[in-house]
């Protein structure tokens, strides 16, 4: 992606780890507009559907806020149902005229189930539990596979949210779109 359009707002990072019973989104807090940082506090992971839902964006943050509001509109009409509510928003997305211009991706869990959203039409289930999205989504993914190989093979007793914010902060670390200001929502099943 071109980060080099002032009038554009770029970068965030969504991580999503399931393991056991648990699953944790996590985003940081940066808004950068250009080459300009805009604000560190953003939130950008929420919750849906009671409480039972954790949704993650990274992207325009107005078209995230219309995708979330679709989205819980699906889980009410398909309560219980995540991956059917995700697959027709997925189709909405791609076939409606106004919902194809909105440039954001999505990752969304319940206590069943991780998927990634995108405007393609694309509702992906990610492989050991683990995704990532945004411009250090691909950094934090590869840390957080890294450290539950390790907790796999080394460190059993290794948390969940230790491994979580460590993969975020290596990405914060690299990507300069991506800060330490680290939310995390937690469901337990």
């Amino acid at each position: 992606m071109d980060h080099t359009d002032d009038r554009k707002m770029y970068g965030t990072t969504i991580l999503s780890i399931r393991r056991g019973n648990s699953v944790i989104v996590a985003g940081d807090g940066q808004v950068t507009l250009g080459s300009t940082i805009m604000k560190t506090s953003a939130r950008k992971i929420k919750r849906l559907a009671s409480n039972t839902v954790i949704t993650g964006f990274a992207g325009a943050t107005a078209d995230a806020f219309t995708l979330f509001e679709r989205l819980e509109g699906k889980l009410e009409k398909h309560p219980g149902q995540l991956m059917r509510a995700c697959v027709e928003l997925a189709k909405d997305w791609r076939q409606d005229k106004y919902l194809r211009r909105l440039e954001a991706m999505m990752i969304v869990a319940d206590k069943s189930v991780s998927l990634v959203i995108s405007g393609g039409g694309d509702v992906l289930e990610p492989e050991n539990g683990i995704a990532a999205i945004g411009s250090g989504g691909n950094l934090a993914l590869a840390a957080a596979r890294a450290l539950c190989a390790a907790q796999d093979e080394f460190a059993p007793a290794m948390p969940l949210e230790y491994i979580v914010a460590k993969s975020m902060a290596i990405a914060a670390e690299i990507c300069i779109y991506t800060n330490n200001n680290i939310v995390m929502e937690k469901i337990e099943g």
